[in-house]
């Protein structure tokens, strides 16, 4: 495939994952919002507390196996049947796992209610591990329309689920109506969408060699996870779980953006990268242009968002919510830098390094515990402070192994971020500036956003910021194709 018929294909990948993204999570913010106004936070609290074993669990599940099956150049058919069934495997020995130790959990938190919603939600780990391999075929071969329409048919139907039962009163069963059958609906669909059936076919002989590969990256993941999720455990220990639904809606709305957007870009680069493999210059030309769009669109998102927290929680949530806001603002920083993390991470992953992805996630998250430890004796904003400096400094440790990989240092990242980060901090400062004006709560979110909108664009226009020009001429030229498509 010529370099030009890549452009096109990967530029085609992202607008599908972007769609896929921004339109189901649209929707499914918009439900999460109507769900926010008529639960309690500490409904959300609860479920947060049960997610924790779920995330952790399914971590076993996909076991970096699925990874492993984008990555590898010589995967055959039977590989994915071999890992379907390993993953199954795991998530029946997990779900059980869960089940029986549903008391002790609820006893540890004194919450006798956690008992049966751990029992029902537990059961999204199958349609995961049916999932994972489905989704895997899909990313591997680039035709993230599948996703697209899986996710979104899956976000609607769950969506209203969920609502519905909030409308009648079922508490925190709404969340996990919505969760699970939004699981199994995305299979249901994916099953007839991807051109895929098991086999009755197990390779052990496949399994050791995917599993070389993948057991560095579940560990890593692993890791990362229950760094990430202790801090809910922490939280919902300590604190009332009303406190947990403040963290945790606090940290929805950055978490959802840089998802929509970073998360997007690197999924559809990891097959883009691993097929230039033995290419490193080329590599590293993917790789810059992957951090540098990341950048430019999620710092100003992250630096407008946290400038306009207090009027964005109170119009979207309501006024209860208002706690949220100082945990919305932190995440904002925890989430700013996540393009030069991810962006590296997925270059270890496509030249085969899962090993340096794993050292990286024991470096980072030895300091990160560390940090958890000492900042819990000064509460729980010290707690969220002290994560989103960490990940700051992460970034710096993700980055350093590309000097040597690819020649390309942090200094060279940084530089490449630095001017939409400059144009973020200005920006955000003069959205910020509105709130001195005595307007109406609504009035004072809508001339944020156009501000926001106008000074950022407006600064990247004027000193022709490269990403700025690079993002508008691939607009240009989609909207160029589509009108000369209807002539």
């Amino acid at each position: 495939m010529n370099s030009n018929n890549q452009r096109k294909k990967i530029i085609n990948s992202l607008l599908w994952k972007f769609s896929e993204r921004l339109g189901t999570q649209g929707i499914a913010l918009i439900i999460s919002i109507v769900l926010a106004r008529s639960l309690a936070p500490s409904d959300f609290g609860l479920i947060a507390l049960i997610t924790v074993f779920i995330t952790i669990a399914n971590v076993f599940v996909q076991s970096g196996l699925g990874t492993a099956l984008i990555q590898r150049k010589d995967v055959k058919e039977e590989d994915f049947s071999t890992v379907l069934y390993v993953s199954l495997l795991i998530a029946s020995l997990l779900y059980t796992t869960l089940y029986l130790f549903a008391p002790l959990i609820a006893n540890f938190f004194a919450m006798n209610e956690l008992i049966p919603v751990i029992r029902v939600l537990s059961l999204t780990l199958f349609p995961f591990s049916l999932n994972a391999i489905q989704s895997a075929i899909v990313i591997k071969k680039m035709q993230f329309r599948f996703l697209f329409i899986s996710n979104f048919i899956a976000t609607i139907i769950s969506g209203t689920i969920g609502i519905t039962l909030a409308y009648y009163q079922f508490g925190p069963w709404s969340i996990v109506a919505q969760q699970l059958s939004s699981s199994i609906i995305i299979c249901l669909v994916m099953w007839f969408s991807v051109k895929w059936r098991p086999t009755f076919v197990f390779s052990f002989k496949r399994l050791k060699i995917l599993f070389s590969f993948g057991w560095k990256l579940m560990v890593s993941n692993l890791i990362n996870t229950i760094y990430n999720e202790v801090f809910s455990l922490v939280i919902g220990k300590k604190y009332m779980s009303d406190i947990l639904g403040f963290f945790n809606r606090g940290k929805q709305f950055p978490s959802l953006i840089v998802s929509n957007i970073d998360s997007s870009i690197q999924t559809v680069m990891l097959p883009a990268y691993s097929s230039h493999q033995e290419d490193l210059e080329k590599m590293k030309k993917m790789m810059r242009r992957s951090i540098k769009t990341s950048a430019f669109l999620i710092l100003p998102a992250m630096a407008g968002l946290a400038a306009s927290a207090e009027s964005f929680i109170s119009i979207i949530l309501g006024d209860k919510w208002l706690p949220a806001v100082t945990f919305l603002q932190i995440y904002c920083l925890f989430y700013a830098f996540q393009p030069i993390q991810t962006a590296n991470l997925q270059a270890f992953n496509a030249l085969g390094r899962s090993d340096i992805f794993l050292r990286l996630e024991i470096y980072k998250k030895i300091i990160g515990v560390s940090v958890l430890i000492f900042t819990s004796f000064f509460g729980i904003y010290a707690i969220a402070l002290g994560g989103a400096l960490s990940s700051v400094f992460f970034t710096f440790i993700n980055s350093y192994p590309s000097r040597k990989l690819l020649n390309y240092g942090y200094k060279e990242q940084m530089k490449d971020i630095l001017p939409p980060l400059l144009l973020s901090i200005i920006m955000g400062f003069i959205v910020f500036s509105v709130t001195l004006f005595s307007y109406s709560t609504l009035m004072i979110l809508l001339i944020q956003i156009v501000i926001g909108l106008v000074v950022y664009l407006g600064l990247a226009h004027f000193l022709k910021l490269e990403s700025y020009i690079y993002i508008k001429n691939i607009i240009r030229e989609l909207l160029y194709k589509r009108y000369r498509s209807k002539m």
